[in-house]
């Protein structure tokens, strides 16, 4: 059962993104900004942690999840370390994400060769 919530919340979160591509004048990099944006927000406010709860991996990999940790980081950097936990804590929390991220982004540019589109 978990695995079918976590892919219906993805899914919805999914078709939110592929609904605001086909019907907005917004680019897929800002939509990506909105995701991240709109999981701080939720995450600050408390609503975001129910829906990890219930949806797991449906709602911590999407981008909306890794803006949710941002909000835990800070608020909980904050709290330890004062008002310099603000900028430490949101880098802390998603330190193993970004430096996958990094990491297989060049990983894939040193196996595939990319080309200009030219």
């Amino acid at each position: 059962m978990d695995y079918l919530k976590a892919f219906l919340l993805g899914g919805v979160l999914c078709v939110i993104g592929q609904i605001l591509i086909d019907k907005t004048k917004l680019t897929p990099a800002r939509i990506l900004v909105l995701y991240v944006v709109a999981g701080v927000a939720l995450g600050a406010l408390g609503l975001y942690q129910p829906l990890v709860d219930w949806g797991g991996a449906g709602a911590t990999v999407p981008l909306t999840g890794f803006g949710n940790t941002l909000a835990k980081g800070v608020k909980e950097a904050v709290q330890e370390d004062g008002i310099l936990g603000a900028v430490t804590g949101g880098l802390k929390a998603t330190a193993g994400g970004i430096t996958a991220a990094v990491f297989f982004g060049l990983l894939a540019a040193l196996i595939f060769k990319p080309k200009d589109k030219s």
